[in-house]
């Protein structure tokens, strides 16, 4: 691609993203939305997910895309915070660091999340420390 931005998925990917959708269908959970990063690769991987899933709404959040910060996810999710189910598709370290703010880490290296990973996080106020760590399944376990 002309640019990280416009990269496309990779089959390997793909690959991942449909795994990802296909442990959410074993595990009985139904996302109620899938917020997707801007970048290319993002929403391909968010529109594998929701395809696999099905009847999922999908949007795409600009405050998703690469370099995005704690506070701002979580102000962002704010608006959402009706629905029980929410999965966002971004990047990494942006996921990391967001989940280590809420889980009220200190350091921002604290959490990995690794490519096609499943990381769920319970929000019980969207302030640091707001936050509990439920499960982090990298897609190679899925």
């Amino acid at each position: 691609a002309a640019d990280d931005f416009s990269r496309r998925l990779t089959p390997k990917g793909m690959a991942q993203a449909e795994k990802v959708g296909m442990f959410f269908l074993r595990g009985g959970l139904e996302p109620d939305l899938v917020i997707a990063s801007p970048v290319v690769r993002a929403r391909e991987t968010a529109e594998a997910l929701c395809a696999k899933v099905g009847r999922v709404g999908l949007k795409t959040g600009g405050w998703l895309g690469c370099g995005m910060s704690a506070e701002s996810c979580f102000q962002e999710l704010e608006a959402f915070r009706e629905l029980p189910m929410v999965v966002l598709v971004g990047h990494e370290p942006d996921f990391g660091e967001a989940i280590s703010w809420i889980l009220g880490i200190e350091s921002s290296g604290g959490v990995h999340v690794r490519k096609a990973s499943l990381t769920a996080v319970s929000i019980s106020s969207f302030a640091r420390g707001g936050g509990r760590l439920e499960f982090s399944v990298p897609a190679r376990l899925m």
